[in-house]
C-alpha cells in the first residue's frame, strides 16, 4: 500500500504547474514526502525497499514519520538500518506526531484545546529526546530530522535536559555531545504561531556553536509550514488563518534580517530538499 501511494505521490506531484522564479528557475508546484510503512507486521527489509523506491522518485524529497516507529518508538534499535539508510539517500525525515499523550486533561470539557495545543508537542518533545538520549544523531550524523511545531517543547527545555543529562552518568556516557548541540543538528517547521516563540527558537538553535554545533544561523534551520489540515476556517469564504498567522509571525520579527526571512519562506527547504540553488529572489 505504502509503495503504490508513493506512486500517486509522485505522479500528482510531478504533473503540477510550474512556478517560474525572478532568476529564471523553474520548480514544480508541489513535492512532497514519501510513506513508509511502518508497522510491526511489516519486516525492515521491506521498510529499506520503500526507501529505496522513494530515492528513486524524483519529487519525494523525504519521509514522514509518526513518534512510534514500529510499535516501541524512535530509540528503538530495529530502526537503526532504517536510519543509515534514510542518511545516505539524503532524504528528509519529517516528525509529526499523532497519538498525544497519555495525561488526565480534566473533567472540563475543552474540545481538541489541550490535546492538539499540549499533546502533539509534548508527543514530539519526548520522542525526538529519546532519539537524542540513545545516540541516534551521534551513530548518523548525516540524518536530515526535520521537527514538527517549531521543536515543540525541547528548545525551551534544552538546558533542563543538558544538566539532567549531567547528573546521570549512564545516560551520559551514550553521547559524544552536550544536549544542546544537537539542536543544531535538526531542522523546525515555523509552525509556531508566534513571533516570540520562532524568534527564541532560532536563538536556541544558534546557540549550538556554544557546544562544538555547527557555526550557522538559527534561521537556516527553519522553514516556513501551515499546519494544515489544522485548523480549517469556520466558513468556507474564509482564509486560513494557521497560514496568515504563520508567515505574520516570520515577518513580524524584528530581529531577522529579509534575507533571513526569505529563507525561511522557502530558500531554506529549498537547499534542503535539494531543489537548487538559492536566491534572496525566489518567490514560493
Amino acid at each position: 500500500m505504502a509503495d503504490l501511494l508513493n506512486k500517486d505521490l509522485e505522479s500528482l506531484c510531478s504533473s503540477s504547474p510550474s512556478i517560474h522564479t525572478t532568476d529564471q528557475r523553474v520548480f514544480q508546484r508541489l513535492y512532497a514526502f514519501g510513506i513508509l510503512p511502518l508497522v510491526p507486521s511489516v519486516s525492515v527489509p521491506s521498510v529499506l525497499d520503500s526507501i529505496e523506491q522513494i530515492a528513486s522518485l524524483s519529487h519525494l524529497k523525504g519521509v514522514i514519520m509518526g513518534t512510534k516507529g514500529v510499535g516501541r518508538g524512535l530509540d528503538d534499535h530495529a530502526l537503526e538500518p532504517i536510519w543509515s539508510l534514510l542518511a545516505e539517500k539524503k532524504l528528509v525525515v519529517f516528525i509529526h506526531p499523532h497519538y498525544g499523550v497519555e495525561a488526565a486533561w480534566g473533567e472540563n470539557d475543552n474540545g481538541h484545546v489541550l490535546p492538539l495545543a499540549l499533546g502533539f508537542p509534548f508527543e514530539t518533545t519526548t520522542a525526538i529526546t529519546r532519539i537524542i538520549l540513545s545516540g541516534v544523531l551521534d551513530r548518523h550524523p548525516d540524518l536530515r530530522l526535520l521537527i514538527a511545531h517549531s521543536g515543540a517543547a525541547l528548545p525551551a527545555l534544552s538546558s533542563r535536559l543538558a544538566s539532567c543529562i549531567h547528573h546521570d552518568p549512564v545516560t551520559a556516557s551514550r553521547l559524544k555531545h552536550d544536549a544542546r548541540y544537537y539542536l543544531g543538528k535538526l531542522w523546525y517547521d515555523a509552525v509556531a504561531y508566534g513571533p516570540e516563540e520562532l524568534e527564541f527558537v532560532s536563538r536556541v538553535v544558534e546557540r549550538s556553536k556554544r557546544y562544538d554545533g555547527p557555526v550557522q544561523m538559527g534561521t537556516e534551520r527553519i522553514m516556513f509550514g501551515t499546519d494544515h489540515p489544522f485548523f480549517p476556517p469556520l466558513n468556507s469564504t474564509d482564509k486560513w488563518m494557521s497560514v496568515i498567522e504563520n508567515l505574520d509571525a516570520i515577518e513580524t520579527v524584528a530581529s531577522w534580517t529579509r534575507e533571513e526571512k526569505d529563507g525561511i519562506c522557502g530558500n531554506n527547504a529549498i537547499k534542503l530538499l535539494g531543489l537548487g540553488s538559492t536566491s534572496t529572489n525566489t518567490t514560493l
